[in-house]
């Protein structure tokens, strides 16, 4: 009876609300998807400016992360303050940041397939008779031809560099495809495999949680891209917090495993459970 009553005790202590409080003791650093969950294009998603206060005037440190790839890290900062967001430079890491380091330790020269916006990001590198594709969300670009000589590079040798493999993304007039059904169908025609440096690989994160000094299971990940956002961060042993908002679609929560570790309407419903179970 005594053992019985033990584990009573435990199972009531113990319980999914407990645990998830319990969760959350260690947090150190909070990572911020961008597009969908603070924003969509020029417009705030209700409630994120004051949220994103809340987060600065605590102590914890606070990154935004996202795979954006048709604007350099310049315009992404002019966006979020006209918006009305209190961001700093330093604040902001892109896939498209990962994407330069990646090349300039590849040594590569890259046919650039981007949006003209994030050629920014990449000054200075010889493009000249290149030996590497990459490939970023470029509308302009996903077209026969340049899909075309894309696929005769790499068939001829060129590295594939992908930015990121998003399927898609939320536009104010609805979902649009993104890069990674392109990126697809370079891999399915040259049977080569893509070196993807964005969400959700395991080195975009840990790269952006460097300079903290911090563990992973010390971080907490808010996005609105199951897979990407949730699924990336939380296989590399972070916490992940879904918002309903964005690219979100009814159930994509059961679409990973483990499930996300909390679900939130919206970005600030998911900072106010973030500070309340600190």
């Amino acid at each position: 009876m005594l053992n019985q009553r033990v584990l009573y005790v435990i199972s009531k202590v113990l319980s999914p609300r407990h645990l998830s409080s319990m969760s959350f003791a260690k947090i150190r650093t909070v990572l911020v998807d961008l597009s969908g969950t603070l924003h969509i294009d020029k417009d705030e998603i209700p409630g994120s400016i004051a949220a994103v206060n809340r987060l600065s005037q605590s102590d914890l440190n606070l990154k935004f992360v996202t795979n954006t790839t048709k604007e350099s890290k310049q315009c992404l900062l002019d966006r979020l303050t006209s918006i009305g967001f209190s961001v700093q430079p330093s604040q902001i890491f892109t896939s498209l940041t990962a994407a330069r380091c990646q090349i300039d330790k590849m040594g590569v020269r890259p046919f650039l397939m981007l949006d003209k916006r994030a050629l920014e990001d990449f000054k200075g590198l010889d493009t000249t008779n290149p030996n590497a594709v990459v490939i970023g969300l470029a509308p302009d670009d996903f077209n026969y031809q340049t899909m075309n000589t894309a696929f005769r590079l790499i068939v001829n040798g060129a590295a594939l560099v992908a930015i990121h493999k998003g399927r898609y993304y939320k536009r104010p007039d609805g979902l649009a495809l993104g890069p990674g059904p392109f990126v697809s169908a370079l891999e399915y025609a040259t049977d080569r495999k893509a070196d993807v440096v964005g969400k959700p690989e395991r080195s975009f994160f840990l790269s952006a949680i460097e300079e903290f000094q911090c563990r992973p299971e010390e971080c907490i990940m808010i996005g609105d891209d199951v897979r990407d956002d949730i699924g990336g961060a939380m296989a590399t042993g972070m916490y992940g917090i879904l918002v309903k908002t964005g690219k979100y679609r009814d159930g994509d929560e059961n679409q990973i495993d483990p499930k996300p570790t909390f679900t939130a309407d919206n970005f600030s419903k998911a900072v106010d459970h973030i500070l309340q179970n600190l």
